[in-house]
């Protein structure tokens, strides 16, 4: 009996997925919940594991294929049998030779090999794609997992050093240089992920379906950081994670909103929907390009809560284990660049969200203050918007309350 490998549901919105790797191939033994394949979807990466036992019969759909909900990615035979492992010949019967005395050392190095790394899902598939020996490589993600970026920084440093280890053959690449020539000028074609195909075609349509601006303005973290300085060991040692800036916007945020309404909304047809609730989605970098997974009704939440709940989420997209539940909805999203040392820069939206706040790397510069000029360490703030439905009014309101709030932490506490 013939069982079919089926995709599964993939979540709110989400219709279409790319094979990235198959775990088993066709001929090997299956048990009920081995997992067979893994898919890549432009929010998450899925596993899909199998319903029955039997033999991998037939892969209907290879790697980098693109599937939609319900096709057959292959079939599981439930009587069929293992594919028969390659024959080997028994060796004749060698004759007594001279034995020669190896090194202790010798024999230690080649019995005591090192485990084999831990890739995530992207990072084994760069590493396939380039033909990169995985064994050479080393994670800096968590659990020291590798990463898309280890291997990319690998073939980086085997490049400035005279080549990469392979592990299998490479397939010729297209060079071209001027005058005829192909030294030095390389270039490598790779087909875009689902992920970043899906946000370039969403950030186009940001451009074309909506009237996005952005205002500016910028906040004196001196209280804050005073704060962190003299709370953040303690608050670590009761609440086992540390005070970060993040929780701190968050609440900020949050009582903007509250205060003007309508960058809590989103446009439908010719209706405005105003939310009275608060889900504020946390823009992630990750391997494959940004993620926004959501903190839940965040009003409610303790700034440990907020900050828990945000290591969570980094940890889980590192890991490729963030669910489609994580990445539902929200209603205002905010994007920190000054993890990666942006001073400032326009935050797209996040439809159908109409706001989004995107905050930038604090830096000491000279400002007046009393009449005196100080060095205060200053953030660069942008407050993106929707101008269908919000004013310029309403935005520039916004920051500056928003600016109140973190520069008197304390008003957030009472």
């Amino acid at each position: 009996m013939a069982t079919k490998i089926l995709v599964p549901e993939l979540g709110e919105s989400v219709l279409e997925a790319t094979v990235s790797r198959w775990l088993k191939k066709e001929g090997d033994p299956v048990n009920v919940g081995d997992v067979l394949v893994e898919l890549e979807t432009d929010k998450v990466n899925l596993e899909v594991g199998a319903k029955s036992a039997g033999v991998l019969a037939k892969i209907e759909v290879r790697e980098g294929g693109d599937v939609k909900v319900g096709a057959v990615l292959g079939t599981i035979d439930e009587n069929g049998k293992p594919a028969a492992a390659p024959s080997q010949s028994v060796p004749a019967k060698p004759q007594k030779v001279e034995e020669k005395q190896e090194p202790v050392e010798t024999k230690k190095a080649e019995t005591a090999r090192p485990a084999a790394p831990q890739l995530t899902p992207v990072a084994s598939r760069v590493a396939r794609e380039k033909k990169v020996d995985i064994s050479l490589l080393s994670g800096t993600g968590i659990e020291g997992r590798v990463t898309k970026t280890d291997v990319e920084q690998f073939l980086q440093e085997q490049e400035k050093t005279g080549g990469v280890k392979q592990s299998g053959p490479v397939e010729p690449q297209a060079a071209v240089a001027a005058g005829g020539t192909s030294q030095g000028r390389l270039e490598t074609r790779s087909r875009m992920s689902r992920r970043r195909r899906t946000i370039a075609q969403r950030l186009l349509e940001v451009h074309q379906g909506t009237a996005m601006l952005t205002t500016f303005n910028e906040i004196d973290m001196t209280a804050v950081m005073d704060l962190r300085k003299r709370h953040n060991e303690d608050f670590l040692a009761r609440r086992g994670v540390k005070l970060g800036f993040m929780s701190f916007f968050t609440k900020a945020a949050i009582s903007a909103l509250k205060a003007f309404p309508p960058l809590n909304a989103e446009i439908q047809g010719d209706e405005i929907v105003l939310k009275s609730y608060y889900d504020i989605g946390m823009a992630i970098g990750s391997e494959e390009g940004l993620v926004v997974p959501v903190i839940r009704d965040a009003d409610r939440l303790s700034f440990a809560d907020i900050e828990k709940q945000i290591k969570d989420l980094v940890a889980k997209t590192e890991q490729g284990k963030l669910t489609i539940e994580d990445l539902r909805g929200g209603t205002f999203t905010i994007t920190n660049g000054g993890v990666f040392g942006s001073l400032m820069s326009t935050p797209i939206l996040n439809p159908p969200q109409v706001g989004i706040l995107g905050l930038h790397k604090i830096q000491d510069r000279p400002i007046a203050v009393n009449g005196q000029v100080v060095i205060r360490p200053m953030m660069y703030v942008a407050l993106s918007y929707d101008h269908r439905i919000v004013d310029g009014r309403e935005a520039v309101q916004f920051l500056v309350h928003l600016k109140q709030l973190v520069e008197e932490p304390g008003f957030m506490l009472v």
